[in-house]
């Protein structure tokens, strides 16, 4: 009874998400809605209350850790933005073609993931095409490529998504040699959905760009800010691999850097764009409305369906290769956290040890699967927000391209592997 009740609100919550363009209702309030509701069924059913609750504070650990980096990530960017830093890089892009610029974009989006990670590179290149194209229409397109070529970027670099850096610090993979395998995929991953979008744009140019006015002083300030942003956020995962905290610890450190920048460069004029102007623009409902999902899936996780599911997928398919995929798949559901976490304790380094091909296809198929539904990954969700793209619209559009993508580094994969082996 309690399984149905948890799988029904879950559900109903997702569907109430989907038709957020009709019922006018900002998407943070089902998801906030879902995610209290499914940790209520949960305490309910589980009879201890004090466990229940031991269990939610294990997992909004996990869940504020990628809040305050998603936090810490936006308000970066929005300084550089504030300080006109973007404008740097765009004036350096002299492209008038929607066409060539969709494949710059998905390009840095690509490589840029791979150094930082998915979700950071979403961020950045959303506020990048914000500054090189005015239609509303346009950048939700670029948006949407964004995502899956970022997504495809963190799939074969082991600090380019949170999931192949589970595997790589469980022992499953290897870095050099995830990098082997999956780089060539995860191209195809991201240059079919390339391909397929910028033939929409063939033809069609940027409106010329618009003539700056700022200073020269403000432009040696917008320097000194993009420097040190990106370079911030370069330190971050530099910072984990050295320290072996969380992310968001070291992204923390830079906002607090980046405020001490900001006040010395102003300190002699009155200046009223701050960190604290910054952090009052940063998109708050998207930020509650990550809460809202990731603690429903939690309740899911806890609830053992996501564990029950990783089983029942095991013993029906019975393939590798279709345990995988479906699992990659699933990912644009729910969490591909949990999913990859549910895979690591079902099958033993004595069944697939390190550099298995079977860890390999995992990384890539959770890493990449995740963009089919806009909400499938933490890059999807950063930029819903930024953007204000409509779940419909991107199940409409994107949807079917992301999954010729995904299917497109199957075969890649399959292939590869054949010849190898």
């Amino acid at each position: 009874m309690a399984t149905a009740a948890i799988i029904i609100v879950f559900v109903i919550g997702y569907l109430a998400i989907a038709l957020e363009h009709v019922t006018k209702v900002n998407k943070a309030s089902p998801a906030l809605i879902t995610g209290v509701l499914c940790w209520t069924i949960y305490l309910l059913q589980s009879g201890d209350s004090e466990a229940a609750t031991e269990s939610l504070l294990h997992h909004l650990g996990d869940i504020s850790s990628i809040l305050f980096f998603l936090l810490g990530a936006m308000t970066i960017v929005e300084l550089i933005d504030a300080h006109d830093g973007f404008d740097i890089i765009t004036e350096r892009i002299t492209t008038r073609s929607k066409r060539k610029l969709l494949y710059i974009i998905s390009f840095l989006a690509f490589f840029l993931s791979a150094l930082l990670d998915n979700l950071t590179t979403s961020i950045v290149m959303v506020s990048l095409c914000a500054k090189l194209l005015q239609r509303k229409e346009d950048r939700l397109w670029f948006a949407s490529m964004v995502i899956i070529a970022a997504n495809a970027g963190g799939a074969w670099s082991p600090l380019g998504d949170v999931t192949t850096t589970m595997l790589w610090i469980g022992g499953q993979i290897t870095a050099l040699n995830i990098i082997k395998m999956l780089i060539i995929p995860s191209i195809a991953v991201c240059l079919i959905p390339t391909l397929i979008i910028g033939y929409r744009f063939k033809g069609q140019e940027t409106a010329k760009p618009l003539v700056s006015t700022t200073t020269d002083r403000e432009r040696k300030h917008g320097k000194i800010v993009l420097s040190a942003g990106v370079g911030s956020l370069l330190f971050v995962p530099f910072f984990k691999t050295v320290t072996h905290l969380p992310p968001f610890m070291g992204m923390m450190m830079m906002v607090g850097f980046m405020w001490i920048i900001t006040t010395l460069i102003h300190k002699r004029k009155k200046y009223d764009y701050d960190l604290a102007k910054a952090l009052e623009r940063v998109d708050s409902p998207s930020i509650l409305f990550f809460l809202g999902i990731l603690l429903a899936v939690s309740a899911l996780q806890s609830f053992g369906l996501l564990a029950s599911l990783a089983t029942f997928l095991n013993t029906t398919l019975q393939n590798d290769y279709l345990i995988g995929s479906t699992l990659g798949l699933l990912s644009a559901i729910v969490d591909n956290v949990p999913l990859v976490a549910a895979a690591q304790g079902m099958y033993d380094m004595s069944t697939y040890p390190t550099d298995h091909y079977f860890w390999e296809f995992l990384a890539l198929t959770t890493g990449t699967g995740g963009s089919a539904i806009i909400i499938g990954s933490a890059a999807g969700v950063a930029v819903m927000g930024i953007e204000h793209i409509k779940f419909g619209w991107y199940l409409r559009k994107i949807s079917w391209i992301a999954i010729v993508g995904f299917a497109s580094g199957v075969a890649v994969f399959l292939l590869q592997r054949s010849i190898i082996h």
